[in-house]
């Protein structure tokens, strides 16, 4: 079963758990609510998609505790921090630890929309990315020896003629060892080979 981006609330004061599941119910994502971060915390949920809207303040662990954990665990999740009471401490302590924005309470609603679409965009984005990178380097590693040794001379700069004198092989030996390699990382050019590298 594929997750669909979900709009994750974690926040002690009932009603705004309430106004939040709202704006997420309005943009048509699936709200799950949670009144402290260890209770967020404790449902195992695989890989969360979509969003966290998180408050600063709150019993037990705090909203930055949960975000910092987040961060070391390597959980990419956005969030969009909420606050009744923030300073500039709080917010750039928040933006430091990868927070979106911060809103102060009590925010209005086109400005939570606003967010939200905002969240839930960068994590497909970064999603998209992360995969991408994923499959260059399964394609990169499936490479021979022989081959990657090509591979790096070639994005070095090297021409055909050149890798075959350093190689101690024919003109011909290097190009099909070129040729395969491009095949097996689905390059059509030298550009491609290159961004492909740099993608690592």
């Amino acid at each position: 079963m594929i997750a669909e981006p979900t709009v994750y609330v974690v926040d002690d004061d009932a009603a705004v758990r309430k106004a939040v599941a709202s704006a997420g119910s309005l943009l048509g994502y699936p709200v799950k609510m949670y009144s402290s971060a260890i209770e967020f915390l404790t449902e195992s949920n695989g890989d969360r998609q979509g969003c966290l809207v998180l408050d600063v303040k709150m019993p037990g662990m705090s909203g930055l505790e949960l975000q910092r954990k987040l961060a070391d665990d390597g959980i990419t999740l956005p969030v969009v921090m909420i606050s009744g009471h923030a300073d500039v401490r709080i917010a750039v302590e928040a933006m430091t630890l990868g927070a979106l924005t911060l809103l102060e309470k009590p925010f209005r609603l086109d400005e939570l929309l606003e967010q939200l679409r905002t969240a839930i965009q960068k994590d497909s984005t970064d999603r998209a990315a992360r995969g991408e990178l994923a499959n260059t380097k399964a394609r990169l590693a499936a490479l021979t020896a022989k081959e990657r040794e090509v591979l790096d001379y070639v994005t070095s700069g090297w021409t055909n003629k050149a890798i075959a004198e350093k190689l101690e092989l024919s003109v011909r030996a290097v190009e099909d060892r070129r040729a395969r390699l491009m095949r097996k990382v689905g390059a059509e050019s030298l550009a491609d080979l290159i961004r492909l590298i740099g993608q690592q």
